[in-house]
């Protein structure tokens, strides 16, 4: 018992003594900072949504690939993933660009939920995420606002 006991502490102590080794990274600042219509294909539209992704750390942010998720009204309406890779600098930005696929489904489940004056334009959006960095540096990110489509995107729906 004793020996279990002694064990158990040892554990705690060195996982206490590993979490200091990684070092504390505040989130990254991200804004959505604009929507281009891409070719699309057959009952699905594309964007690209670019991101600036701002590093207040005092440590550079390697990454290795970008996925996002997009939510209007409450409701999902676009996912995509990059396998774009680079580095962010110490207090530091730069502006990533990501496609992502809207489906049929998801555009008539958006426009099931709008009023018939309604448009896209001007809803609340979430935009989830995060940047791939291996095991322990992947970081996660949430930005939300309001929806401000390419006036030939806001038109169609």
């Amino acid at each position: 018992m004793h020996r279990a006991r002694a064990a158990l502490l040892a554990l705690l102590l060195l996982s206490l003594s590993a979490c200091a080794l990684f070092p504390h990274r505040d989130p990254l600042n991200i804004n959505v900072v604009g929507f281009e219509p891409l070719q699309s294909q057959d009952m699905e539209m594309r964007f690209a949504v670019k991101i600036r992704v701002q590093n207040p750390n005092e440590t550079v942010i390697d990454y290795n690939g970008v996925a996002l998720d997009l939510e209007v009204n409450g409701q999902p309406l676009a996912s995509g993933v990059s396998d774009q890779s680079g580095s962010i600098a110490r207090f530091s930005e730069t502006v990533l660009t990501v496609p992502v696929s809207v489906s049929a489904f998801s555009v008539l489940r958006q426009t099931l939920g709008l009023s018939q004056t309604q448009t896209l334009n001007n809803l609340p959006y979430v935009l989830r995420g995060k940047l791939a960095g291996g095991l322990f540096g992947t970081m996660r990110f949430t930005d939300s606002g309001k929806l401000s489509l390419p006036t030939s995107a806001a038109g169609t729906w």
